[in-house]
């Protein structure tokens, strides 16, 4: 791991989720200067951005894949106090604790059963996890069940993902199935345009209907 974008690459490829949780934990404490400096990641401001003119700040919010926090400050700075954390690496989780704006932090794995109870939340905020060897489209699944009826999910994802990598298909048949119903798709932007000017996100809005 020479440089960020060498760890990127070194994390995308665990083969497991043990794997990607060791690898997160050695990368916790250099993550968001490595995001910053070498990438220019805008994903946590312009999503939490997103939410936040769909959600009113006293909403209790769940941000799922939490990470270092990043996502956190942002709607922290926008107002919002009831924010909950969840991550698959509890390195990733302390270095979060350390900013002081998540009143619960607990680790957890986007894909698998969520050890919260159903209705917990008004919003669900995601960002870059819904990704490349992270989580599943699936994943979405308890996210709606975790999100009280009338609440939002709010995540980035990149296009070629969405188009290739299940996610469209599963999203479409969310709300087919009557458990969500899209109320925004964003403008395209790039999330890292100093380091990949070349990738592509967008940010959904659903809200939950059953």
């Amino acid at each position: 791991m020479q440089n960020s974008q060498n760890r990127v690459q070194w994390v995308y490829s665990s083969a497991t989720n043990q794997e990607l949780e060791a690898r997160y934990d050695q990368w916790a404490a250099d993550y968001d200067k490595d995001l910053d400096d070498d990438f220019g990641w805008v994903s946590p401001r312009k999503t939490a951005e997103v939410l936040a003119r769909h959600v009113p700040v006293n909403a209790r919010v769940l941000d799922a894949g939490a990470g270092t926090g990043l996502v956190g400050e942002e709607l922290r700075r926008l107002g919002f106090q009831d924010i909950h954390a969840m991550d698959l690496s509890l390195g990733m989780l302390e270095e979060a604790r350390s900013k002081g704006v998540y009143r619960d932090l607990r680790q957890m794995a986007l894909g698998s059963t969520l050890d919260y109870e159903t209705d917990s939340f008004d919003a669900v905020i995601s960002v870059g996890v819904f990704t490349e060897g992270h989580a599943p489209p699936q994943g979405f699944d308890e996210l709606a069940r975790i999100t009280r009826r009338d609440g939002l999910i709010v995540f980035s994802l990149r296009l070629d993902l969405f188009e290739q990598g299940g996610f469209k298909e599963h999203q479409a048949q969310l709300e087919k199935s009557g458990k969500w119903k899209q109320v925004e798709l964003s403008d395209t932007f790039q999330p890292l345009p100093k380091g990949e000017p070349e990738m592509l996100h967008r940010v959904w809005v659903y809200r939950v209907t059953a």
